[in-house]
């Protein structure tokens, strides 16, 4: 065989190109199947039918189809793309995602400026009824029991700087003010170790009431999760408890506390259950309702959320709370606040109980498991938009991405493409562990090793486990983890970079040389604790 040459292969491109010479892609399995769904349930006649009212009936420039805008949203949370550039971009350079959005190789995929402006044309309520749309997908496959939520908050860091927040009063900026401070106090041409020493005497430096941004008016200065300062914003989860899926979503200022934001939410997330009770009573008046007819009856939070207030107001709403208390000094005073006790009492007594702990902890795993989803491997921890209405519209469809996985997992165990992926790797070892085990009859899969090391071989008996890290660690999205259980050597653990799966993590018990073997195949920083499991 001839060896081919740069130089050689160069040559002008042909004008005329058959159609059935142009590249084509097979097309992603996962992307495929989401197709399907959406095709079955008519979905671009329910978001063409929606946004008719937005575009002019005869005349003007060519649009972009809102099926092709809400899929490339979509793409937005399956792909962990956090800007619209980023999208636009993803777009033009993957095939397998033109055939997803329905574009041909002809045909140019929208840029960033043509989805920004399509998202600026449509309001929010547009997009809050395709989030409700998704709602109706999971409701009617039984993912959505919408009796028992979980409500809770998070910070998304704004498209904004610090060092750009004015003054609301006079429109100084920082540095202005301290310059202004230090002539007051007697320097006239103060230098900036002398503007940072005065700036480090005042207390309450950066008040959201004192100061603002002028890019983003909606952004708060707050402490971030990290225990950094920033400009950011609050959204708040209502989520199913029986299920995971997110039933409402609701954007305030990060300065906003918990026991203001939660009415919002809770009123939300009730309209949104009783909307798709009366849509199942419409659609299958004699199938037995999936939905709680009864609406929301229980509603579990965080110790934030715990008031006097907030829990009268729970209970006229008819939903039992389940609100962890925060410590106090001394004892309350309840005079004139008869409502309130019996509120406070009531939900003391839930809490403590072994069915309000359990709920507790399911909140912890589902709530905290949405924001991970969402916005860690999402990309949507900060955002590129600024204000409110154009970060929720983003948002909505974000979230409602994050409820389709829900389906994607019921039918084909993955949620994502990545976890697709990760998943047929644990399928190539699951199949390799079955070929070389025997059975035994306490029915454990067990695979003899060899090591030719030394003179004699040594066997090696480990339990291979296929079982996603979920079960562990809530939080990790696309993980899987393989246990292994050994004695007296890791040839084991040494093969396995071999067959693809570089991260291992090696964890021996300090009493003796028996342990337990992690492999951890993932994109996070996230590891999995030791497994406290007897070696056979």
């Amino acid at each position: 065989m001839g060896m081919g040459t740069r130089q050689s292969q160069e040559q002008q491109e042909e004008i005329w190109i058959a159609n059935v010479e142009l590249a084509r892609s097979p097309g992603h399995p996962f992307y495929q199947r989401l197709n399907e769904l959406l095709d079955a349930e008519k979905f671009d006649l329910f978001v063409e039918g929606l946004c008719r009212k937005f575009y002019a009936a005869k005349m003007g420039r060519p649009s972009l189809v809102p099926g092709i805008y809400f899929r490339a949203l979509l793409i937005g949370y399956f792909e962990g793309i956090d800007s619209e550039r980023g999208i636009a971009w993803r777009l033009a350079d993957s095939l397998a995602l033109r055939q997803f959005v329905r574009i041909g190789i002809t045909e140019q995929t929208p840029d960033h400026s043509t989805i920004s402006r399509t998202r600026r044309l449509m309001d929010v309520e547009t997009h809050r009824e395709v989030f409700g749309w998704v709602l109706g997908l999971l409701a009617d496959r039984g993912l959505l029991k919408g009796k028992r939520v979980g409500v809770d908050a998070t910070t998304l860091e704004a498209s904004a700087a610090m060092r750009s927040i004015v003054r609301r009063d006079t429109g100084a900026s920082y540095e202005q003010f301290l310059s202004g401070l230090a002539k007051a106090s007697g320097i006239a041409t103060p230098t900036r170790e002398q503007l940072a020493r005065l700036d480090r005497k005042r207390k309450k430096r950066t008040s959201n009431k004192e100061w603002m941004s002028p890019t983003d008016i909606d952004a708060r200065v707050t402490k971030m999760k990290d225990g950094r300062t920033h400009l950011a914003h609050k959204a708040e989860h209502a989520v199913d408890l029986d299920t995971g899926a997110v039933v409402a979503v609701t954007l305030r200022e990060a300065d906003k506390g918990d026991t203001t934001t939660l009415d919002r939410t809770l009123c939300e997330a009730g309209e949104a259950v009783a909307e798709l009770v009366g849509r199942e009573a419409v659609l299958h008046p004699e199938v037995k309702p999936k939905v709680n007819i009864k609406g929301i009856e229980e509603m579990v939070a965080d110790k934030g959320y715990h008031s006097g207030a907030v829990l009268e107001r729970v209970r006229n709403y008819q939903v039992r709370s389940y609100i962890p208390e925060r410590q106090q000094k001394g004892q309350r005073k309840w005079e004139g606040k008869a409502g309130q006790q019996l509120a406070v009492y009531a939900n003391r007594r839930r809490v403590q109980g072994n069915y309000g702990k359990s709920l507790l902890r399911r909140r912890g795993e589902l709530v905290e498991r949405s924001f991970a989803h969402c916005y860690d491997t999402g990309a949507m921890r900060r955002t590129h938009l600024r204000k409110h209405p154009n970060i929720l519209k983003r948002q909505l469809i974000h979230v409602a991405g994050f409820n389709l996985s829900l389906i994607f997992r019921r039918l084909l165990g993955a949620g994502t493409p990545r976890e697709w992926y990760n998943r047929a790797r644990m399928l190539l070892l699951f199949l390799l562990g079955m070929f070389t085990c025997r059975q035994e009859r306490n029915q454990r899969c067990r695979c003899m090793i060899l090591r030719s090391l030394t003179a004699r071989a040594r066997a090696i008996s480990f339990t291979a486990r296929s079982k996603p890290c979920r079960a562990v660690v809530t939080y990790a999205t696309d993980c899987y983890a393989v246990g292994a259980m050994f004695k007296h050597d890791r040839s084991f653990a040494e093969a396995l970079p071999r067959a693809g799966f570089p991260s291992v993590r090696w964890a021996t018990q300090s009493a003796g040389q028996e342990g337990s073997l992690w492999i951890l195949q993932s994109n996070t920083q996230f590891w999995i604790r030791r497994s406290h499991i007897a070696a056979p």
